[in-house]
């Protein structure tokens, strides 16, 4: 009941300071629950709190090490300062999802960023496998590294 009221207070009320009060509450009651940490870490993350957003993701991935979108949003946190560590969390959503095109997407960018381009090449032609939608994020120097028929429907694929 009281994630349902935090998630009104974000998504209806946009009092993300209220919800944050609630994913709190939440968290004195249970202190276990994987989504208020993680909620807590998004509020911090959108508000600029690098740490406190970093600390609520390490705790919720304490309770849940596979839990995805804190993962994620770990390694997009880490992106800019610690691309290692971001690389490697990628790499975990990638292992519990090999569908996250998201994933892809960012490692590709990390690799490109580390100059090692085949790396970067095959994780943006993933990525673009996945979600052709992607390609439009993919930087304009490794578009011709994805081909064409790597947008097509890959619902017949056994990869």
């Amino acid at each position: 009941m009281l994630l349902q009221t935090a998630m009104l207070q974000i998504e209806k009320f946009h009092d993300s300071q209220g919800a944050a009060r609630t994913y709190r509450r939440i968290l004195k009651l249970d202190p276990h629950n994987k989504v208020a940490w993680y909620n807590l870490g998004v509020i911090a993350q959108q508000d600029d709190r690098k740490s406190d957003a970093r600390e609520a993701y390490e705790k919720a991935l304490k309770i849940d090490p596979q839990y995805e979108s804190a993962l994620f949003n770990e390694a997009i946190l880490l992106r800019p300062s610690e691309p290692d560590r971001a690389m490697g969390l990628l790499k975990r959503v990638i292992a519990v999802d090999p569908k996250a095109g998201t994933a892809h997407l960012n490692l590709g960018h990390i690799l490109a960023d580390k100059h090692q381009v085949d790396g970067a090449k095959n994780e943006f032609r993933r990525a673009v496998e996945i979600d052709p939608s992607l390609r439009s994020s993919v930087p304009e120097r490794f578009q011709g590294s994805i081909s064409p028929s790597s947008t097509s429907n890959q619902a017949g694929s056994t990869r």
